[in-house]
């Protein structure tokens, strides 16, 4: 079995959306995916890409996809790559393309001088908590997620 990496193609639009409700579903969160495909064909095909996507393949078949974007440390004075999202079909999984996936992104951070690479996970996840440790990430234990959404977000934005 062969585990390769590819940059996605606007071709590949249904088959990311189809990733995003397979990684929410397994997440319990199916019911909060809005994204279409023509979201996807803006957002990372457009004009003015603002995400890009990695798709793993085994064997030719696609089986698991990384969505991210940019991002910029004031401390390091760098900018890094968020990891939106990782996940692999559950028949893939143990095979090496999820560690494949983080590789690829990692030599990017490399080879573009950037100042990390850092994503979040699930409390409850413990196998892909698992899986991070074993690569040696950490665990930013004293940082809290905050986000504004929904009638928050328009509150604040008409302020």
């Amino acid at each position: 079995m062969s585990v390769t990496i590819r940059v996605a193609t606007v071709a590949d639009a249904p088959l990311i959306l189809s990733f995003i409700r397979e990684l929410a579903e397994y997440e319990r969160l199916l019911h909060e995916v809005e994204a279409t495909e023509a979201h996807i064909r803006r957002d990372l095909f457009g004009e003015n890409p603002r995400s890009f996507c990695e798709i793993a393949e085994l064997d030719g078949r696609p089986v698991g996809f990384a969505l991210w974007f940019y991002n910029y440390s004031t401390f390091k004075g760098r900018a890094g790559i968020y990891l939106e999202d990782l996940f692999v079909r559950p028949e893939a999984r143990g095979v090496g393309a999820g560690k494949a996936l983080l590789a690829r992104l990692a030599q990017r951070c490399v080879e573009a001088d950037l100042g990390r690479l850092e994503w979040a996970v699930l409390n409850w996840n413990a196998p892909s908590i698992a899986f991070y440790d074993s690569l040696g990430a950490d665990a930013m234990t004293e940082w809290t997620v905050r986000r504004l959404h929904g009638e928050a977000l328009e509150r604040l934005g008409a302020s």
